[in-house]
Formats: structure tokens, sequence, C-alpha cells
């Protein structure tokens, strides 16, 4: 297992394949410090004492002890385990640790090239490749981004339907030693700080569509890869320091006609299968919602009850209610995806089929409450700034600058007129409200907002997920039997 600096001497060595408002950069980019800070946790996290278990695991396939940020799970353990890890790792940073989606991904296609391999029309040893690519992921102790957001261009049309057909990457020419693909991924969290990019399909296909059902993986710096980065990171600050220096990227990932050796390609026009794929990278993602969402939240509730205590607001019967409020959604969402990694099997929902075994055995966590603890927590964070404001007031909106709060003809006035508590220091007072604006008014707050809320699939997914999965009918029967109605078997 790797530390951060070594994670970092590696980002320093790939070939400068990013770019990001009109220049070329590197990897080591001082706007990349932030994002580094937080993936450079879940290194040092299996080094300390006190996360060491959550953050580690034995590989199925050595045996040896890894991190469990590349891991498959294998029981509902390991799903508790990694639910507990991202909950414990996101409070040190107050927002999502990020190396999810890779996790996350590596899980489905474990599950998806397993099934794939059967296909008597398999173009390659689909979970063979998978099963080395894997091997060295874990061995390495990799960082892996997750490519699945493709542009859509005309949303209310299929892939196979677009005007251009690089609206969905795809398949463009198949060779004896591999397959040439084009197109762009979007919105892709620390693809600019990976070691890899593990690309899957965005949406259930159909016939016709084949070329559009592809996994595979590549090197971040590859060869006809490029990445736009967007970055995310808070204001700089000089004077007031920050307990822990965090910030985030995305990028558009674009494969300009980029070759994918045969050895690297996990699926590769199984329409069947590459719609399970999709479904399963939400699914695992939406799990892990349920581990980082009430983090946040605890951070939120954090805020929140600080603001009022310096307000001297603590005890309204309002600020409780909003508090309790927040308290509910954070537990509700830990507790829907506790009881989805419990309910966990190596089953997956196939439409008009219904719950079936799939995957070489590991574990995959129960849809409908990972669904729902992910739309009742994704729905809520616009709610929750709006109780941050109610209780925090205007001020935030209008915090003097960190040079005036410095300058000599300035400070002392400000601090007199900034102190509401007198019971806690001004210049505590001062770090919080600077960290609060930070949160909800700054630059990356907008950006965290609108990944809070449509990361993982937009809460009317889950809706779609919930409600075509659960066995309404039997609720149904309920009344019908009770009410004493004929049976919808006799119907």
């Amino acid at each position: 297992m790797r530390t951060k600096a070594q994670y970092m001497e590696r980002l320093g060595k790939m070939e400068r394949n990013l770019y990001s408002n009109g220049e070329k950069i590197d990897r080591l980019d001082e706007r990349q410090q932030g994002a580094i800070n937080v993936m450079g946790l879940t290194f040092n996290a299996v080094w300390d004492s006190e996360t060491k278990d959550l953050c580690t695991a034995a590989s199925h396939i050595t045996g040896e002890t890894i991190n469990r940020f590349n891991h498959i799970h294998q029981n509902p353990e390991d799903l508790h385990k990694k639910q507990d890890m991202t909950r414990a790792l996101c409070n040190k940073v107050g927002q999502c640790i990020q190396r999810c989606m890779g996790t996350d991904a590596a899980n489905a296609i474990h599950t998806v090239s397993h099934e794939a391999q059967k296909s008597p029309k398999a173009k390659t040893t689909y979970h063979d490749n998978w099963l080395k690519w894997l091997e060295r992921f874990q061995k390495e102790d990799l960082v892996a981004s997750c490519a699945q957001t493709d542009v859509k261009g005309e949303r209310l049309k299929r892939p196979a339907e677009q005007t251009d057909p690089d609206m969905y990457v795809h398949v463009v020419e198949e060779r004896s030693d591999g397959i040439v693909v084009r197109g762009s991924k979007v919105h892709i969290s620390e693809a600019s700080i990976s070691d890899e990019i593990l690309v899957v399909p965005n949406r259930a296909l159909k016939k016709g569509e084949e070329e559009y059902a592809l996994c595979f993986a590549v090197p971040s710096d590859y060869e006809g890869v490029k990445q736009v980065v967007h970055f995310h990171n808070p204001r700089k600050r000089d004077h007031y320091e920050r307990g822990f220096e965090y910030g985030y990227s995305d990028s558009y990932v674009i494969f300009d006609d980029c070759f994918i050796p045969w050895e690297r390609v996990f699926l590769c026009g199984e329409t069947q299968h590459g719609g399970v794929a999709a479904l399963l990278f939400a699914l695992f993602h939406r799990h892990s919602y349920s581990g980082c969402k009430p983090a946040m939240l605890d951070y939120v509730i954090g805020l929140a009850s600080l603001a009022a205590e310096i307000n001297g607001i603590e005890k309204t019967s309002h600020v409780r209610e909003m508090l309790s409020e927040l308290i509910m959604t954070g537990e509700l969402g830990y507790a829907a995806g506790y009881t989805a990694s419990d309910m966990g099997k190596a089953e997956v929902y196939l439409p008009g089929m219904g719950f079936v075994p799939y995957g070489p055995g590991n574990y995959i966590p129960n849809s409908i409450y990972c669904n729902v603890g992910r739309c009742l927590s994704g729905e809520a964070v616009f709610h929750e700034q709006e109780i941050l404001c109610n209780i925090a007031g205007g001020m935030p909106a209008t915090f003097p600058y960190e040079q005036d709060l410095t300058n000599p003809e300035t400070k002392a006035l400000l601090e007199k007129y900034l102190k509401r508590n007198p019971n806690i220091t001004i210049e505590d007072q001062i770090r919080f409200w600077l960290s609060f604006v930070d949160f909800g008014l700054s630059g990356s707050a907008g950006s965290m907002l609108y990944g809070a809320y449509h990361g993982g699939g937009s809460p009317i997914m889950e809706q779609i997920a919930i409600t075509s999965q659960y066995d309404i009918e039997s609720k149904k029967d309920i009344v019908r039997g009770l009410a004493g109605m004929t049976p919808k078997r006799n119907m």
C-alpha cells in the first residue's frame, strides 16, 4: 500500500494531457493541491491506527492486505465497512473523499465482465482481462476515476439516434489487437489526479446500440485522451489558515480516436450487460452516498449548531426543530445504506425477471434501500442550505475579506463589531464564519451543491429505480385481502 508521498511522486511523472483555463498543466499544479490533499487521506488512513481496520481489507485474489478502496466486496461486512470508512474519512474533510468512484466502478465491472465472458460471441476474455487489471490495481494501490456520464447531445434521443454518434462514447473501429473509441465523458470527478480511468456505459442499451456497450480501462495520461479540467477550490487564505486545505476537480475526458488494446477491454458489444454495468455502477455509487452524505450532514449539523451558538439562539425551539430535521435526514440515509449492506446478495435486478443471481459471487447492496437513501439525502441538499441561511442570518453574505480582517486600520474595529457571543473568542468566531462562507457562499460551494444533488444519479433516477423494482403488487394484495376483494389471480 502506498503513502500520499508515493502517490504524488507517481502523479509528477505522468504525461501532460490536462488543460485548464487555456493552458496545458501538470498534475502537481498548485490548483490541484487541495484535491491531492483529499485523495492523500485515503493513503495515509491505512497507516493510522484509528482508521486502519476500516480502510484495509484482504484481497480475494491474493490474500494480501490492500486498501479497501481497491477491494471487491465479498460479504455484507465488506459493504458495512465501505460505508463506515467513507463516513469516517469524509468527516476529516467536511466533504466527499472522492475515491469511491473507482471502488464502485471496479465492483460493477467485476460482476459484469464475469457474465459477459460466458457469451459465445464474446470478443475477448473479458473477466480474465479484468482480473489481471484488478490484481495490478490492488497490488500497486492505484486510484481510479469512473467515466460514466456521456455528453448525451440531443437528450431525448437514444445513442444510436443521435445526429452526431460521438455524443456517447463508442467503438469506431475493431482491430485484431484492440478497439478504437471516440467520444467524451463529462463531469468526471478527480480524473485529473487518478492513475487510471474506468469507463462504463451511461444507460440501458438495446439491439442496434452494440458499439456503445463498452467497459474498459486506460491510464489517465494515455495517448488519445485529453482532459479539460474544472477546479472547485475555496478562496485562498493568507492569515486564517484552515484546519485542512481541500479542493476538488472535474474533467471533460475526451477520447480522440483512442486505441484500447483487448487486454484492457472488459465489455464490447453485449448490450444487455452494458445496461447492467450502467445500473450497477450507479447502485454501488448510491451505496457510497450512504456514507458520504451522512458525513456531509455531520458537517452541516456542526455548522448550523455553531452558528446558532455564536448568534445566541441555540436554545430556541425553531433552531432545535431545524437541527432535528438535519439529524433525521442524515441518519435515515445512513440507516438505508446500512440496511442495503445487510441485505446485500450476489444478485441484480433485471427488468421482467426480478432479482436474479449475477456475477462471480461478490456482494451487491440491496437496490431499493440504496436508492431510497440516496434519494432522501440528495433531494435535501438545497433545503439544508436554506436551514443554514435561516440560522446564520445575513452575516455570511457580506462577511469582510481576510485582508480587511488583518488590516491594522480596520482589524480592531471589525473584531469589535463582528463579535456576537462573548464566551467565544473573536479569533474563533472569525474562523468559523470564514469556513461557513467556504461551504455555502463561495465559488466552489455552488459546484459542490450541484454535485451533491446529481452525483450518482439525480433524484428522478432513484425514483424510477424505486418504483420499477419495488413489489407494488404485493401491497395491492394486502388491500385486496383486507377489503374482501377478488384476488388478482381470479381477476
